[in-house]
């Protein structure tokens, strides 16, 4: 099968190559998924999972991307919940091969159904961004209805989803970002938008949560927005502060097939739009990886359609 591959750390982007692969090996509980439209990460090529898998041991070449869409191809031992020909959405494990590809492996348990109505591109857009914004939100910092929230980065993939779920929650919003993204955090349900290069941060004045997906200095300077009971919490890196009577929290996304499911039926229903920009096919992954500083929306790279026959 083709697959985008590493296996140099130092060359980066530039260690990319499409290249054949094995047909991958369903292990208990997998399925083999063939992949329609793949979602990646520009900065997982700094990850340490993309290198060696839980035991420490190198596993390259490697395939990145953990974002798919596509449908089951075949199942593995004692899987149960999926069928052979079904549509699926979800997540690939963080240390083992991903989504650049034309099959993967996945478990069972981190991928949901996926309607007919909902276009693979669209899909393979939603897994990374609508989980951490709902679990930043809501299983990290319990937001709920009329309490305010700052969202750094709204105009973004995972901000934007955040403005999104926040609004519907009930809560008041407070978008971040450069100006030129007002408009597009103003378009996705923010009810204030601060520009972070004129704007004095404080003008906000206390709030229940702030949701971070920048780090750096914004997150520093968020701490002390945070009313005493509420919670900072990031993405982006460990908080170095912590807001004073209050929760200061980090954390990694997990899968979750229930909010999952969740999230695609607010996608069909319209009340969820993940941002979707270029898509492009696995022969310009590399490029892709290459140019995503500066693009709008998330970059799908599109693996196959319903018409081809991929090669095994």
């Amino acid at each position: 099968m083709r697959a985008i591959t590493v296996r140099d750390r130092e060359a980066g982007v530039g260690g990319l190559t499409l290249t054949d692969m094995p047909y991958p090996h369903a292990a208990e509980n997998d399925v083999i998924v063939r992949v329609h439209a793949a979602g990646f990460t520009p900065g997982e090529l700094d990850w340490p999972a993309t290198w060696t898998d839980r035991a420490g041991r190198d596993r390259t070449p490697s395939i990145p991307g953990h974002e798919l869409s596509g449908v089951v191809a075949e199942l593995g031992y004692g899987t149960t919940g999926l069928t052979v020909g079904q549509r699926v959405f979800g997540l690939t494990d963080w240390a083992r091969n991903g989504s650049l590809a034309e099959f993967t492996a996945v478990e069972a348990r981190n991928l949901a159904p996926l309607s007919a109505d909902i276009d693979h591109t669209v899909a393979a857009a939603l897994p990374i961004s609508g989980l951490t914004a709902w679990q930043g939100l809501f299983d990290h910092a319990h937001l709920t209805t009329g309490q305010t929230v700052v969202v750094h980065g709204a105009a973004g993939g995972v901000g934007s989803m955040a403005v999104q779920l926040a609004r519907e929650a009930g809560a008041r919003v407070v978008g971040t970002g450069r100006a030129a993204h007002r408009a597009a955090a103003l378009g996705f349900g923010a009810q204030v938008f601060v520009d972070l290069e004129a704007d004095d941060l404080r003008q906000v004045g206390e709030v229940d949560v702030v949701f971070d997906v920048l780090g750096g200095d914004v997150l520093e300077r968020s701490a002390e927005l945070v009313r005493p009971g509420g919670t900072l919490v990031s993405v982006a890196m460990p908080p170095t502060v912590r807001p004073r009577d209050g929760r200061a929290i980090f954390f990694v996304v997990e899968p979750d097939r229930d909010r999952l499911a969740d999230l695609a039926e607010r996608l069909r229903t319209g009340r969820l739009n993940p941002m979707v920009g270029a898509v492009r096919p696995l022969a310009e992954t590399v490029d892709a990886f290459a140019r995503h500083h500066g693009t709008s929306g998330k970059t799908i790279i599109q693996v196959a359609d319903d018409q081809e026959t991929p090669r095994s």
